[in-house]
């Protein structure tokens, strides 16, 4: 039985510094810095489930299954890993910060034939909560208990060698566990993920909140010579923001999940600062021709707000469903001329209208950036040679000027 109607006034659009270009109200920073980022508005895809969403978006490929989220074939950040796994700084070359669990059964971002030692390195939690610690990193008692311990074996496999290296036992030892006890050993590593080097108003900048610490992080981690990182923004509801009744954990604004106004108005502002801090502290650094920004989903939502009756309030309240015909998505830094427009919908906002692209070209034009030929091919696990991208061309007005 429906027991009420919520109603909240519907947020209003606000002039930027890129003529033309209106963003939400409740997104302050970002017309503030239109300027320094590009809105590409035609990327689309066919995959309508979360799932098949996730895996068409993070791979660049058509997923063998339009449902569940484990890859049939690497994601981006795995591809990264496996090209660049001859650099060695003290530091993983792809890092996941996410809200925990299996990250490549959630949000896509398993390596699939390549193998799990280019998973991710995951960070899992809220920075800014008392006990968050990076595991084999954060410098407590027992890690350097461990480090010792890991020390000590290292010697004893050394003097092992030493005794038997003409057997060429020490050629079958994981190189990645080696890396792996390199990095607890490594400044480097430590330092970047140590939050509280950082000034209290760059941190205050980014927000005291766990998406903000999160792209704080993600920037020491890039400073530090990481090649690839994703910061997952999943639950607004964190770091001591009050739970919305009418809201939801993710960005999965179906009515019967949430009343959509009423979350944005908790989520786009925490949103807001952490993203646009981040882009601006990247320019402001000098970083922004060495450093790529995206800002993306798995697809867009429909143009048309629904209205149901929501699970937690009992009430009918708006909302939006899923759309991967079209959606929008964010580049900045990269050395690329910002402030720039890409591609358009139709006016119902519903397909693009001109420059339909893929995440293959979104992907393409990464891997450009990266230095990687995303031509190049791997095998898979029947020893076939698969492309990194099947197809797909970078977005010429997203690449260095």
């Amino acid at each position: 039985n429906v027991t009420g109607v919520q109603t909240c006034a519907l947020p209003i659009s606000i002039p930027t510094t890129v003529p033309g270009l209106d963003v939400c109200e409740l997104m302050p920073q970002h017309a503030k810095l239109a300027h320094q980022y590009n809105v590409v508005r035609s990327v689309c895809h066919t995959f309508a489930d979360h799932g098949g969403g996730h895996k068409r978006m993070m791979t660049g490929r058509i997923p063998a299954t339009p449902v569940d989220t484990v890859n049939d074939a690497p994601c981006t950040g795995s591809i990264v890993a496996k090209v660049r796994e001859g650099i060695d700084r003290g530091i993983p070359n792809y890092i996941s910060m996410n809200p925990g669990g299996r990250v490549n059964d959630v949000f896509a971002q398993g390596p699939a034939y390549l193998g799990q030692a280019y998973l991710p390195f995951n960070v899992e939690g809220d920075p800014t909560t008392p006990r968050f610690n990076v595991p084999n990193i954060a410098p407590t008692g027992t890690s350097a208990e461990r480090v010792d311990d890991r020390m000590k074996l290292l010697s004893g496999l050394d003097r092992i060698e030493r005794q038997m290296d003409g057997a060429g036992v020490m050629s079958s030892i994981d190189k990645y566990q080696q890396r792996a006890v390199s990095m607890l050993l490594s400044d480097r590593a430590k330092k970047a993920f140590d939050l509280s080097l950082e000034p209290e108003t760059v941190r205050d900048r980014y927000g005291r909140h766990c998406w903000g610490q999160r792209a704080l992080m993600a920037r020491r981690l890039v400073e530090a010579g990481v090649s690839f990182v994703s910061v997952v923004m999943e639950n607004p509801y964190q770091s001591n923001v009050p739970w919305l009744k009418q809201g939801v954990y993710n960005w999965d604004s179906h009515a019967v999940n949430c009343h959509i106004w009423d979350d944005l108005q908790v989520r786009l502002p925490i949103y807001d600062q952490a993203v646009m801090a981040l882009i601006d502290d990247v320019y402001q650094r000098g970083l922004d021709k060495k450093t790529l920004i995206l800002v993306t989903g798995e697809f867009g939502r429909t143009p048309r707000v629904e209205n149901s009756i929501g699970t937690q309030t009992g009430v009918k309240q708006p909302g939006r469903d899923h759309w991967p015909q079209a959606m929008s998505m964010i580049y900045a830094g990269g050395g690329m001329q910002t402030g720039q427009v890409i591609g358009s919908t139709n006016s119902k906002g519903e397909h693009p209208a001109d420059r339909p692209l893929t995440p293959n070209d979104v992907w393409a034009t990464v891997y450009r950036h990266l230095g990687i030929d995303y031509t190049m091919a791997f095998p898979d696990r029947r020893g076939r040679p698969m492309p990194i991208l099947p197809f797909g061309e970078p977005i010429p007005e997203c690449l260095r000027a």
